[in-house]
């Protein structure tokens, strides 16, 4: 595939580092990466390399230190927190390894709160989450609590939450990880499906082997900075 001439993300010499018992800990080195639109991109490395914190700096959950870090042209170093949150309510949709449901809600009710955040009616936000559900395979049950459905179940609700409103990035956070294989895998053949689109960015951040093969991009990350960088051949995504 060849690679858009604007990414989704641009980051380039991007730093960050804590201050841990007066000691500084960098976390990301003078990283340089970026994703692309119409891609499902994985990035993988071992716990502590510096991928959450990437990913906070992604979402404007955090500032960076130095360097540059651009989500679809817009960099939100400095910005106000209505400004990061209006850009994370129009920009971003999260997947989380732990569903991230709530329980008092229906299944429908859950997909519809990005909707309702942004100010839509409710009925039209339930409308359009209930059309969302029904994509993803669970227009049965649309009325279903968290807690009457599977681990699988819930993380298709999951997925037609970070979807229903529209957003040019999806950034998924070990969405496997909670889930057997046989479950794992059929989640990484809906969200490839459902997310993919010629604007949208995918990002799956994982230490699961069993994604790797769903990804147009494979990278590896370790000590901050990106040491890996691979194209593959979706052979099979159905």
């Amino acid at each position: 595939m060849t690679e858009p001439a604007t990414p989704a993300v641009h980051c380039r010499q991007l730093s960050k580092t804590y201050a841990s018992d007066g000691a500084p800990t960098p976390a990301l080195r003078a990283l340089d990466v970026d994703i692309h639109p119409g891609e499902l991109t994985v990035l993988a490395g071992p716990s502590g390399c510096g991928k959450t914190t990437l990913l906070s700096i992604m979402s404007a959950l955090l500032e960076r230190d130095d360097g540059i870090c651009e989500v679809f042209g817009r960099d939100l170093n400095g910005a106000t927190e209505v400004e990061r949150a209006h850009f994370r309510n129009h920009v971003l949709g999260f997947v989380f390894q732990s569903f991230n449901l709530l329980p008092a809600l229906t299944a429908t009710a859950n997909v519809a709160v990005p909707l309702l955040i942004q100010g839509r009616p409710r009925d039209e936000a339930e409308a359009r989450a209930a059309r969302m559900l029904e994509t993803v395979g669970l227009a049965s049950r649309k009325d279903a609590l968290p807690t009457r459905m599977s681990g699988g179940q819930q993380q298709r609700v999951a997925i037609a939450r970070a979807l229903v409103h529209g957003p040019r990035l999806v950034v998924c956070d070990e969405p496997t990880s909670a889930l057997d294989h046989a479950t794992g895998l059929e989640m990484m053949r809906l969200l490839r499906s459902a997310a993919l689109a010629p604007e949208r960015a995918v990002l799956v951040v994982t230490h699961d082997p069993r994604v790797f093969p769903f990804a147009d991009r494979l990278l590896h990350m370790d000590d901050g900075r990106i040491i890996g960088d691979e194209r593959q051949t979706v052979l099979e995504v159905e």
